[in-house]
């Protein structure tokens, strides 16, 4: 029954309601995710060092960097389950699952030699200086050196949930985590608990991602009977057709997430030469910004297996009108925050960081970042549905814009012309350019799939 309760979801419940049905828990789930990174800011900000909140601005490339093995394994392989899921392929839903589950573990060990083993010559590649070194490289040991593993199979998971359309259950594992972590924040943190600044923040990090791993490791063995997602080793079949297809959208939604980290680094090695407190500035900035945002990546990563699924089993209408209804909703949503973040951008610096020169800066780089949104959702919307579509090439091709054609020498340009200020600038001139590109190649996607369609449909009429 409830397999069929998941078919109609697909195929028969009006769009809106189904686009609703699997986005919201995604959206909240990212929505918590965004608070306990908050949290770290936040409660770090409460012992007013501008060291170390700088310590976790710094590290965030190398968090950031633990998304290249999140959407190589749960991108990629969500998208090989939806797709399996239109055609009725139940055996290589399972095969796919467990795939992703055994890699995305071996590779989040394999992380955490690296980077303990490399620690020092990160640091300095960080922007972390005699300073800030100590306090970067301390926070790292608990979210990096053992928390690589839990962290990466915490999100990979969600997605291998959440691609049977189980979103709730993907959103409750997710937020279990990050309100545990939220919870532990001041007492590892504040001088009245551990007082380990930083480094306390890694350690809630740590321990609330190895909780939200428990919570579903008991999800899939109560749902063993239930459930078409399988850790089961016995399902571990090097199939190269299930592997080609998990890397056909995972490695280039893999290599857009390690763009995504080189642009953060080459932006915190331009602010760190301002200062900490620049550093600190832009960090609460960014965290400030990532709220919206990361709505809008709920809302894309949400409505993929949706995608998926009618992709697979050929409903191009169903699929084109899912698009439409998110971008028009998304859109709209965002334009309003801009408004919101321009009206009243200082009280929500001084929030994390009672310090007036870090408010002034941050109220100047947040208003300029916010700018970016209403493009970013569009960008987001289309990298979803070539995910979900299996066209890995379009989403490696946009990330490759992105990043290195349009946002990284935006920033050396805009900080020619306005320093620190103008860093601000590159990701909203950056994100104009590629909407505009989003808009016309999903206009041709859905066209020639239309034209596709027809002609199988005359074929066999034929």
């Amino acid at each position: 029954m409830a397999n069929q309760d998941k078919t109609l979801l697909f195929e028969q419940v009006p769009v809106p309601r189904a686009v609703m049905t699997m986005a919201v828990p995604t959206v909240v789930s990212s929505l918590v995710t965004v608070l306990y990174s908050l949290a770290d800011t936040y409660f770090v900000g409460i012992l007013n060092d501008p060291i170390q909140n700088a310590a976790v601005t710094l590290a965030a490339p190398v968090l950031l960097a633990f998304n290249a093995v999140n959407n190589l394994f749960g991108v990629g392989t969500s998208s090989m389950m939806s797709r399996a899921l239109g055609r009725k392929d139940f055996d290589a839903v399972r095969r796919s699952s467990a795939i992703g589950f055994y890699c995305s573990l071996l590779c989040g060990v394999l992380f955490s030699l690296l980077v303990t083993a490399l620690k020092v010559p990160l640091l300095a590649l960080l922007g972390a200086n005699a300073e800030t070194s100590a306090a970067t490289g301390e926070y790292m040991l608990w979210t990096v050196s053992c928390g690589a593993a839990p962290a990466i199979l915490n999100v990979v998971m969600a997605y291998l949930v959440r691609a049977e359309g189980a979103t709730l259950h993907a959103s409750i594992g997710t937020m279990s985590g990050c309100l545990l972590n939220i919870v532990l924040d001041p007492i590892f943190i504040l001088p009245w608990g551990l007082n380990m600044g930083a480094a306390g923040a890694g350690l809630a990090t740590f321990l609330s991602n190895c909780a939200a791993c428990g919570y579903y490791f008991v999800l899939l063995f109560v749902k063993r009977k239930k459930t078409f997602v399988s850790i089961d080793p016995k399902m571990l079949h090097w199939d190269r057709v299930i592997l080609a297809g998990i890397c056909a959208v995972g490695i280039p939604s893999a290599i857009q997430n390690l763009l995504n980290v080189t642009g953060m680094t080459v932006l915190n090695n331009f602010t760190a030469g301002f200062g900490s407190d620049a550093v600190a500035a832009m960090g609460i900035s960014q965290k400030i910004n990532m709220i919206p945002l990361q709505i809008s990546f709920g809302l894309s990563q949400g409505i993929m297996p949706l995608i998926s699924y009618n992709y697979g089993s050929g409903n191009i209408k169903r699929m084109k009108e899912t698009v439409v209804f998110t971008a028009k909703i998304s859109v709209t949503f965002m334009l309003l925050v801009c408004l919101g973040f321009y009206i009243d951008t200082g009280e929500l610096i001084r929030m994390f960081m009672k310090n007036d020169a870090i408010v002034a800066c941050g109220t100047r780089l947040l208003r300029r970042l916010c700018l970016a949104l209403p493009f970013l959702v569009v960008d987001f919307l289309a990298v979803g549905v070539f995910q979900a579509c299996g066209l890995g090439r379009q989403a490696l091709l946009f990330a490759i814009l992105r990043k290195i054609v349009l946002e990284i020498p935006a920033l050396f340009i805009w900080n020619f012309f306005i320093p620190l200020y103008g860093l601000a600038c590159a990701q909203p001139t950056a994100e104009l350019v590629l909407s505009a590109a989003a808009v016309l190649v999903l206009a041709r996607l859905f066209r020639k799939m239309e034209e596709e369609q027809v002609q199988r449909q005359q074929a066999i009429f034929f």
